[in-house]
């Protein structure tokens, strides 16, 4: 199918990506797949951390990137950027970026942070950095999610950059109007997506 738009949701975090690539595959001619990236830690490690056991989501490397239209990047936070993981990813994607092999594609960023002080907001903007270098358009959600944006009663992660959510020690699991926001982002980035492709 010549017309069909494939995107590509990275991410190290679960939950919330399954409720993007629902949003993205919402829309008519759009393909999502859910890849994550490859773990670096030791199992050793993993195991005295604490960390939850892997999904049996697909281990993407950067020579994949390309096949897609798009990129929804996710991540957790370390102390207010993306977890050394993503970027060590990013860092094995220097062969694309010489031959812009990405440029002109949209992409954007979902994530996940322990506190409302943990980097909602300094996670996407110190990220963005690996978007412009490649030549990558980046996609926000904006206000789009409309009242959902507003809320003050219930805790909700997400900002104008992307969805979110909060983990707390691990053990929270995103609330439903995390899980919505996070479905809206997947279907305004497909439809942008799909804009683009089109207009080309």
């Amino acid at each position: 199918m010549a017309d069909l738009i494939r995107i590509c949701i990275a991410c190290l975090v679960i939950i919330l990506p399954r409720e993007i690539e629902k949003g993205a595959a919402s829309v008519e001619g759009v393909e999502a797949k859910l890849w994550q990236v490859p773990e670096t830690l030791p199992e050793e490690v993993l195991v005295k951390l604490g960390a939850p056991p892997k999904s049996d989501v697909p281990v993407i490397t950067p020579n994949e990137l390309p096949e897609a239209d798009g990129f929804l990047f996710g991540f957790p936070t370390r102390f207010g950027s993306m977890a050394a993981q993503f970027k060590a990813f990013f860092d094995a994607t220097g062969g694309l970026w010489r031959t812009q092999s990405l440029a002109g594609k949209p992409a954007g960023f979902f994530y996940s942070t322990a506190s409302q002080g943990g980097g909602q907001e300094t996670t996407p903007l110190t990220s963005v950095t690996q978007l412009v270098h490649h030549g990558l358009i980046y996609v926000p959600i904006g206000y789009t999610f409309g009242a959902g944006m507003f809320e003050l009663e219930k805790l909700k992660g997400g900002s104008p950059y992307g969805a979110g959510t909060y983990a707390g020690d691990g053990s929270r699991q995103p609330s439903e109007l995390e899980l919505a926001q996070a479905f809206h982002q997947g279907k305004y980035f497909a439809g942008i997506a799909k804009k683009l492709k089109g207009s080309q």
